[in-house]
């Protein structure tokens, strides 16, 4: 924990320092006339900047280092608010200007005096405390009354010191004295050496040996190199010396000494070995090991104390929590023994059951509770346990994570190493058709093991495509909803309903859906994988509500429990229960995490040790060995540093992979993060299990939130970015691509369940992030900073205001249905609102959005209740992301020119105004008598009174999912600001119309998608955005199509473009015109009709991704010479009616046109390709090829050297038939799949 609150503290105090050093904030002081406290508030932070980092760089655990931490950390939360507040209220425009600054003045001199008291006072805690080495305090003055105050300290310290050690006397004579006849081990170690912790142990050694507790005493001091011989020899002059003593052989101290020296000097080693084991098996001891470092060590020493039933006991005392926690053994606890000091905590662990009856218990089977270091983290295996010592009187605070998601997501990238043989065998069980009932199918084990990535990669192959007419395959999201289950299974097993996801209207719910799911799969033989499930409950839920399947279906289930197996298949036959991974296949999966690519480790001698000794302790495990994985990656590849590694996470890796020590390794690849990966990981928590998180999401709240800066020429962007690609390098998050084959590579990336459990605990220990959802704890401690509203969460508005402190929100995160009161006036300090998806969200619940002037990210995608955007949005002064993407707004108001830091803008499109696409649909279904203009506006005229009238009329012509939140004032917004605009073709629901006067957004880096029909203006307005680099445009047309072409030729660092037109002479002749095409650009998208492609597209140089789209191109050779000399295309996406010719259209990759970068090439159903013809050597890096259909035949990829993937949705016999015998030829042996989408 200590590492996590200096990482977020040096985070806050970054951001706070960025902002006290601001042009800003002195521009604040100077007219406000604070100048000195402001730069004392400076010169501070940076001291204390720099503390911290002596902190991080000494590893200091402190205890009250650790509580100045947490204050540094809030004062510069309070120091970044409060200065941007004075920002925002200086920006602010006033008719009382004079007035206004004398009250700013006292109230700003007021809070900045306030301010500068909390710094220094914080400040002078280090040097009063002397918390970080290197900082000194003045010195103390001398004099009767100062010296007699110290010295009254100093006694009364003392005294306290007594209290405490004999209290710790007391505690652990009494682990000492309790339990059985069994061995037990006790193992203490400190936070501050061993010196403390010697002195308690020795005041209880002592005492013990005067009570003659014990037949048998030995204080051993552990030599290093450990010596079994030496080890012997003084633990039996200790023995003997007992002996005599007891037996009052000789009265003389000194002659008990020499009779010792005689007896051992006269033993041979073999008569030395069987005198030990005599005594140890005969007699009751205590026997304390002082200085214990190695588990090595104690691996080597238990050996020779068996369990012989004597009561005895075994004291070790350790530097390190890792070594105690093996010594005590698997059904071991931790307590907090009273401290000697103010400067030390001492722990001790101790065994409480006892699992072998002859030896010391071995770390590697049965259940068991790891308890290791002065973190105090107890992990059953059934559920994990964090305990948290509070104050002095040995509290324990104990969280329950009673339910551990699927972890196996996290395997994705290890491209089942070592798995042909389960593959092969779920394949046959797959394949069996003894009878033509259904069959369930169960996969179960450890999380981590690969259950989903092995089954999915089954589902996929090959072998099974062509047995099952229906396939579906699910994952059991948490929380557990029938309906949603049963309709992502409809939507997987109904091919037309799949490519119109959405659509469906299942009206009453759960019962009509299984009535179309019996309807769909009656007398169909069917696949279905269902992942994830976490009880039997959902199971009997699940299949009472499935028809009954017959035909020889299968359904495969993966979970990570053994009755739930048990109750989805009867037969012990169909249960498969997934093993650890092979040695070498462990080893092969390592070095490819490591090094990027499987090389030969038994060449590097030093570190091919380290690396068995790492996979020792993984186990086989491939969840631990792709972790440790992506940390080894990252750093130096020396033996020192993997020896490191091995020193840091020997106790946890040593056990048997259960599931809280999987959460252990995790936790060292999290302590190995530099401490701003360490915030950035932290704010994952704010998102649902198993939830996708997109890149551009992600990045756009990082900057907001100030955890990225710019760097040596890089954007805040590239470093977020930057950020986001090394989390998942790191596998501290989980890559998923959603999109095949973009530009990027990944597009959004998910949480690990551990990981996110590690992300959760982290995070509320900082009062980072909270979490309101069902089941949650309500009693926060201190400011949260980040706020997210679970969907399940069903609390109401007391509640919401009285659990956290409104005012010091800098984050809100709306998941599921939205409630009025979730926007708040307190909510003052808000930076991020992040609504993307909320439900029920409506017009009039963003009328208060004004007085949110610090929100510098502001996210309404996919909310359909969105017509318009309030005219107090021109106060959002910081806005740097708008995003409305998939919402109702087709014009933004004037006011967003005010938002001069605006960088992002995307809009649009949502296709479904009054249920059309464009006018003409809606046109269409007007007889033909009434399709002139007056009837048009006639009949919507009369539509809008009735809408208005009655607002179920109006809520039904909206057309959302949840319109229970619309009121008649949303219903005139709808018909005002998007249909009356719509039927007189001022604009369409596929981009937006912006203001005039856009050119004053200088900062935009990404505009789209705009509508540009209505003029030359907006046109001219883009111009003058020199710093954009993303632009999405539609509405271009014969009149606008020249001002658009040399608009493009102004924007030189243009990196994206994407031009749409719907109407039905298209782009033809559209483009033509433009002659200096920007040269940076990568991404190029065009839909709409051409006939030919420009001839500018044959010089673009750095063009990696191009998609065409209903562009009908007549010359395909011509088309494909052109694209196939392009030097960086890598990504080819050719839709619906790319192409449109009199004879069949071959796509035919020559030697000339070799595509020399192409990796992914996708062919859209309906594309106009008929055949696909690869000659030798062309499209040599080609990866991926992607068909929707098997209207497209293919030749040549017997050639293509490095294949390795062929996806298909739906495919004929004869075409899977001759293209598996290609597959078989290429020396590559790539895979054919089904299923893009």
């Amino acid at each position: 924990m200590e590492a996590t609150a200096l990482s977020v503290g040096k985070s806050a105090l970054d951001g706070a320092l960025s902002y006290a050093k601001s042009a800003i904030a002195q521009e604040v002081a100077l007219q406000l006339g604070v100048q000195r406290d402001q730069a004392f508030i400076r010169d501070e932070l940076e001291m204390m900047l720099a503390f911290l980092m002596a902190a991080h760089e000494e590893r200091d655990e402190h205890k009250v280092v650790k509580t100045w931490v947490k204050q540094v950390r809030d004062v510069s939360y309070d120091v970044e608010d409060c200065l941007q507040d004075l920002a925002v209220r200086l920006g602010k425009p006033s008719r009382w200007c004079f007035i206004r600054t004398l009250v700013d003045r006292h109230k700003v001199a007021t809070r900045m005096k306030e301010l500068r008291a909390k710094v220094e006072d914080v400040s002078q805690r280090n040097i009063r405390y002397r918390l970080i080495k290197g900082t000194t305090g003045p010195k103390p003055a001398t004099g009767a009354g100062p010296s007699n105050i110290i010295s009254g300290a100093t006694m009364f310290g003392i005294e306290e010191a007594r209290r405490q050690k004999d209290k710790a006397k007391v505690d652990l004579c009494q682990l000492i004295n309790e339990g059985n006849e069994d061995l037990r081990v006790i193992a203490v170690w400190g936070t501050s050496g061993l010196l403390g912790q010697t002195v308690v142990i020795k005041g209880e050694y002592d005492n013990l040996k005067r009570s003659k507790k014990f037949e048998l005493y030995a204080w051993i001091r552990i030599v290093h190199p450990f010596s079994p011989l030496e080890f012997l020899q003084c633990i039996m002059s200790q023995f003997y010396r007992t002996s005599f003593e007891e037996a009052g052989k000789v009265q003389d101290e000194t002659n008990i000494g020499t009779q010792i020296l005689m007896k051992m000097g006269a033993m041979k080693q073999d008569d030395l070995v069987d005198s030990f084991s005599k005594h140890v098996n005969k007699k009751s001891y205590l026997i304390v090991l002082n200085d214990l470092s190695t588990i090595e060590e104690w691996e080597a020493i238990k050996e020779y104390f068996p369990n012989k039933k004597k009561g005895s006991r075994i004291i070790v005392s350790t530097k390190h929590g890792e070594v105690a926690s093996l010594c005590a053994g698997h059904e071991s606890v931790v307590s907090e023994l009273k401290q000697s000091s103010i400067d030390q905590s001492i722990f001790a662990s101790y065994n409480k059951v006892l699992q072998s009856p002859t030896t010391l218990m071995k770390p590697g089977s049965g259940s068991s509770v790891v308890t290791h270091g002065a973190s105090n983290i107890a992990m059953p295996t059934d559920e994990i346990l964090e305990n948290q010592f509070v104050g002095d009187n040995e509290k324990m605070v104990r969280k329950s994570f009673t339910r551990i998601g699927t972890i196996s997501c996290a395997l994705v990238e290890s491209q089942l190493v070592g798995r042909e043989k389960e593959k092969s065998d779920l394949i046959n069980l797959i394949s069996k058709q003894d009878d033509q009932q259904c069959t369930v199918i169960s996969v179960w084990g450890m999380g981590g093991l690969g259950k989903t990535t092995l089954v999915k990669e089954v589902y996929q192959s090959q072998e099974l495509s062509g047995l099952f007419e229906k396939r579906a395959c699910i994952t059991i999201l948490r929380p557990f909803v029938l309906e949603e289950v049963l309709e992502s299974l409809f939507m997987q097993l109904d091919a037309e309903s799949s490519n119109m996801k959405g659509s469906n209207d299942f009206g009453s719910g759960t019962r009509n859906v299984k009535e179309e799911l019996g309807k769909l799969l009656e007398r169909k033989r069917c696949l279905i994988v269902l992942d994830d499930l976490s009880s039997a409950a959902e199971w009997d839920t699940i299949i009472q509500s499935l028809p009954k399947m017959e035909n020889a279906s299968k359904i495969v289930i993966t979970t990570r429990e053994e009755n739930i197996a048990k109750c989805c298949s009867p037969k012990q036959e169909d249960i498969y229960k997934l093993e650890v991974l092979e040695n070498r296949d462990a080893l092969d999966l390592f070095t490819k995490k490591v090094f990027k690519e499987a090389i030969d480790l038994n060449e590097h001698p030093a570190l091919i040790e380290e690396a068995r000794t790492i996979l020792k302790k993984c186990s086989g495990l491939p969840l631990a060995i792709v972790t440790i994985g992506g940390f080894l990656a990252k750093q130096p590849k020396t033996p020192m540093e993997w020896r490191k590694l091995n020193e840091h996470i020997s106790a946890e890796l040593e056990m048997n992979p259960e599931l809280g020590i999987i959460k252990t390794i995790l936790m060292k690849s999290y302590d190995g993060l530099p401490y701003h990966l360490k915030s950035c990981f932290l704010y994952l928590s704010v998102f649902p299990e198993d939830y996708s998180i997109s890149r551009r999401r992600l990045v756009h709240r990082w900057n907001a939130e100030g955890y990225s800066r710019e760097v040596r020429g890089k954007s805040m962007g590239e470093v977020a970015d930057s950020y986001f690609i090394e989390l998942i390098d790191r596998s501290m998050t989980l890559p998923v691509n959603e999109q095949i084959g973009s530009r990027k590579g990944i597009s959004s990336c998910k949480l690990h369940d551990l990981m996110r459990e590690i992300s959760i605990s982290k995070a509320i220990e900082e009062n980072l992030v909270f979490r309101m959802e069902e089941g949650s704890s309500f009693n926060t401690q201190g400011t949260v900073r980040h706020l997210a509203i679970s969907s399940n969460w069903e609390g109401d508005q007391s509640e919401f205001e009285n659990t956290v402190d409104l005012s010091r929100i800098r984050s809100l995160t709306v998941f599921g249905e939205w409630k009025p009161f979730y926007i708040s006036d307190k909510m003052r300090l808000l930076r991020v609102l992040d609504l993307e998806s909320t439900s029920g969200l409506v017009d009039h619940h963003l009328k208060s959005i004004g007085k949110l002037v610090h929100l510098k990210y502001l996210s309404l995608r996919r909310c359909r209740g969105i017509f318009h955007l309030p005219d107090s949005l021109g106060n959002l002064k910081q806005l740097q992301t708008l995003d409305i993407t998939d919402t109702l707004i087709i014009k933004l108001p004037q006011a967003i020119i005010k938002l001069r830091k605006l960088q992002y803008i995307r809009a649009g499109p949502y296709y479904g105004i009054l249920r059309a696409y464009s006018y003409n649909e809606i046109v269409e279904v007007v007889p033909k008598l009434m399709r002139n203009k007056l009837c048009v506006w006639t009949l919507t005229l009369l539509a809008f009174c009735l809408s208005s009238c009655s607002l179920e009329i109006g809520r039904s012509a909206v057309g959302i999912d949840d319109d229970k939140f619309i009121n008649r004032r949303d219903v005139c917004t709808y018909w005002c600001c998007v249909v009356f605009p719509f039927i007189e073709r001022l604009a369409d629901p596929r981009g937006v119309v912006v203001p005039k006067g856009l050119r004053k957004l200088k900062d935009l880096h990404t505009l789209g998608t705009v509508n540009i029909a209505r003029g030359k203006a907006i046109l001219q307005d883009i111009r003058r955005l020199t710093r954009l680099h993303k632009l999405a445009v539609t509405g271009i047309n014969k009149k606008n199509c020249q001002e658009f072409c040399s608009t493009l030729e102004h924007l030189g660092r243009l990196e994206s473009l994407s031009v749409d037109s719907w109407e039905e002479a298209g782009l033809r002749g559209c483009l033509d015109g433009l002659r200096s095409p920007p040269k940076k650009l990568q991404s190029l998208k065009l839909r709409g009709t051409l006939g030919k492609l420009p001839d500018w597209v044959a010089g673009l140089q750095n063009l990696v991704k191009l998609k065409l789209s209903r562009t009908r191109l007549t010359e395909v050779d011509g088309t494909i010479q052109v694209l196939g000399k392009l030097p960086n295309l890598a990504i080819l996406r050719l839709r619906y009616k790319c192409f449109e010719a009199e004879e069949p259209c071959c796509f035919t990759s020559r030697p000339e046109a070799l595509f020399p970068s192409l990796t992914v090439l996708e062919l859209l159903g309906g594309s106009g390709i008929s055949s696909l013809e690869f000659q030798e050597g062309a499209a040599p890096k080609l990866e991926l090829l992607c068909s929707e259909y098997s209207d497209v035949s293919f030749s040549g990829l017997s050639s293509l050297r490095s294949l390795k993937e062929v996806m298909i949705d739906d495919y004929s016999p004869e075409w899977l038939e001759d293209v598996r015998g290609q597959l078989i030829e290429n020396p590559n042996k790539p895979v054919l799949k089904r299923g893009m989408w």
